[in-house]
């Protein structure tokens, strides 16, 4: 709370600098700030008040400071910022980025800028950034970099520290170098530690570790993250499908792609079908109720469903109305418990703790939790149901049955919403998408259902 405060100071006051056109107080009130901190200022300026005021601000920071800034921006004010500024900017700002933010760049803006940008670039550079540019949408292609520390077998551990020293500068990271053979394949990894430790004549390839983990540029970037969070690497290798090394990833890389993967679970853990990368306040009325509307509307046609098993058992209701007040508690109850093991299960896949040959070891253990947290719900619904029904003359029926309902319901429910996201991974479905809305629907059909059949036997309706 109090950053933000100062944040808000800070705001404030440069605005009004720069209204005064006091630009160099402006400029060192800014400056006390770091890279990120800048960023998301001039993001909140750019939001609240518009690209005028945002691009004024952003010409007086000095160009280094513009580039490292420019670099922290969502890619949307990037773009809005890349279509007011002159060519001749947008040529300084995109070469000096690292070239990974390069081309996340590249990437938003509309090919024409692209091709007006490309037309001024060496052309060894605008033939990798083309490579690049090619790679298949979230993949390790598109979250990689060129620039790392590439060593050679043969050479002596003092020839790989100046060369480390040479070209490091204008490395991603020079914690973890990359030994390569004449036709570009990787053979070994070798830790600067490592180095700096080792004798100086010790030779690279008697050093280097043969045994790595790697990443094919084609693999899916919820893969790669997963590979970062397994095994706690700030850097992992990217190889081609000959094994050539084509760039590293860095572990700064992922943390937006672990945002991105969990942002859209959550969103289609409540059925919004949406795969872009626009802000809620940023995209239209229409676009949100296009990536709304289909779930819904599967929703609603389940519960005729569910209407039909009401309809047939309108005889049951009508001889007992006591048993229509305990039907949404019932259902709530099932939906709930259903979609805490959809929740647990579905993490479990993603971080990869939970497999498909995990199936019979799941439905077991959400049994025995079902049973216990059914029983305890149970009894003290008994208890309840009884105070509730004093003077009724099917108390204790009524009673027993809402218990041993709600104690079926819980165990069902808890199987389904077990078992559902394990199926869907089965047949190549995201599992998320049999998360709460799914589930809700199948546990509401399977409470009413169950209680029903419950009512007949114990009450003796029909």
């Amino acid at each position: 709370m109090e950053e933000k405060m100062v944040f808000e100071d800070a705001k404030k006051k440069i605005l009004d600098l720069v209204g005064e056109k006091h630009f160099k107080a402006a400029r060192e009130e800014l400056l006390n700030f770091n890279y990120a901190d800048i960023g998301e200022i001039l993001e909140d300026i750019l939001e609240e008040i518009g690209i005028n005021e945002t691009i004024v601000i952003f010409r007086l920071l000095p160009k280094n400071t513009a580039v490292e800034v420019f670099s922290y921006l969502p890619a949307d004010d990037q773009v809005r910022i890349i279509n007011v500024i002159t060519d001749t900017e947008i040529s300084y700002i995109i070469d000096e980025l690292d070239f990974d933010d390069k081309i996340d760049v590249l990437e938003e803006l509309p090919a024409n800028v692209v091709d007006k940008i490309l037309e001024k670039t060496p052309r060894n550079e605008r033939k990798l950034i083309n490579t690049f540019l090619n790679y298949p949408e979230s993949t390790a292609g598109t979250l990689m970099t060129p620039t790392y520390i590439s060593l050679e077998q043969e050479w002596t551990v003092r020839k790989a520290l100046d060369h480390i020293k040479k070209e490091g500068m204008d490395s991603e990271t020079i914690y973890t170098c990359y030994v390569k053979s004449a036709g570009r394949k990787l053979e070994g990894i070798i830790s600067l530690k490592k180095l700096v430790i080792s004798d100086d004549d010790a030779i690279i390839g008697d050093l280097m570790l043969r045994e790595f983990v790697e990443i094919n540029v084609y693999e899916d970037q919820e893969s790669v993250s997963e590979k970062f969070m397994k095994y706690g690497f700030l850097a992992m290798p990217v190889v081609d499908n000959e094994q050539r090394l084509v760039g590293i990833i860095t572990v700064d890389d992922i943390f937006d792609v672990i945002e991105e993967e969990a942002t859209e679970d959550m969103e289609r853990m409540a059925g919004v079908l949406d795969d872009s990368d626009i802000d809620y306040l940023d995209m239209s009325v229409w676009r949100h109720v296009k990536n709304r509307f289909p779930w819904l509307f599967f929703l609603m046609l389940s519960y005729v469903l569910t209407g039909k098993i009401l309809s047939a058992s309108e005889n049951t209701l009508a001889q007992i109305p006591a048993l229509v007040v305990y039907m949404p508690m019932l259902m709530g109850t099932g939906g709930n418990s259903g979609s805490q093991s959809a929740t647990l299960v579905i993490r479990g896949i993603s971080l990869g703790d939970i497999e498909l040959k995990d199936g019979l070891k799941v439905l077991w253990k959400e049994i025995r939790i079902s049973f216990l947290i059914g029983l305890s719900l149970s009894i003290l619904n008994f208890v309840r149901v009884m105070f509730e029904q004093s003077g009724n003359a099917n108390q204790v029926t009524i009673a027993f049955t809402v218990s041993v309902a709600m104690l079926a319901i819980v165990a069902a429910a808890k199987c389904i919403g077990s078992m559902l996201p394990l199926f869907a991974k089965k047949i190549g479905i995201d599992p998320a998408l049999m998360a709460s809305p799914m589930i809700s629907s199948l546990t509401d059909m399977v409470s009413i259902s169950v209680y029903l059949v419950l009512a007949g036997i114990f009450l003796g309706v029909h």
